[in-house]
């Protein structure tokens, strides 16, 4: 198998909108009632700092984005941004999000994910911004990221999430 990580095109998005219904039974993502259109309404973010697709022997199976984290006083959701400057001590300007993260269910655990992490990581550092993410505690998620060092500054209840899902979780990856 070989995985090739790649900047997201706009043709990507139909097969990437595929992979993101397929995908949503078994992970729950993403969380939010009604499920958004996938491909530009949901995959493709306005304002992304940087998108890319994972494939698989030329297949579209995964993705990720960095995002920038908007000041509270400018967001539609400003308690993520704040618990995520507080853990960092740091501000919005100088963090980035980690979002839009998502494999194919028939390659997980084969490293697809942790393949487009490292490249969102490694942007992140490149622009000098601290790595922030958000993520809801059900299936697998959450105890990936703390085994990958990722530490919990606090939960929130975003407007988009579903009316039974638990409180998201803000993340962020302490730097060295």
């Amino acid at each position: 198998m070989t995985i090739t990580i790649r900047p997201r095109r706009d043709d990507d998005l139909p097969a990437l909108g595929h992979v993101l219904v397929e995908q949503q039974p078994a992970s729950g993502y993403p969380h939010r009632d009604p499920l958004p259109m996938p491909g530009a309404d949901f995959v493709a973010r306005a304002g992304a700092l940087a998108a890319w697709t994972a494939e698989v022997d030329g297949e579209p199976v995964g993705h990720i984005a960095i995002l920038p984290v908007r000041d509270p006083a400018a967001s539609g959701e400003p308690e993520l941004a704040r618990l995520w400057m507080a853990g960092h001590d740091l501000p919005a300007e100088r963090l980035g999000e980690v979002g839009v993260y998502f494999t194919a269910t028939h390659v997980r655990g084969r490293g697809v994910g942790a393949a487009l992490m490292r490249t969102a990581l490694d942007e992140l550092a490149a622009r000098a911004l601290a790595p922030c993410l958000d993520v809801i505690p059900t299936g697998t998620a959450v105890d990936y990221y703390r085994r990958s060092g990722w530490v919990e500054v606090g939960g929130t209840r975003p407007s988009w999430l579903a009316a039974d899902a638990p409180d998201v979780i803000a993340m962020i990856l302490p730097r060295d």
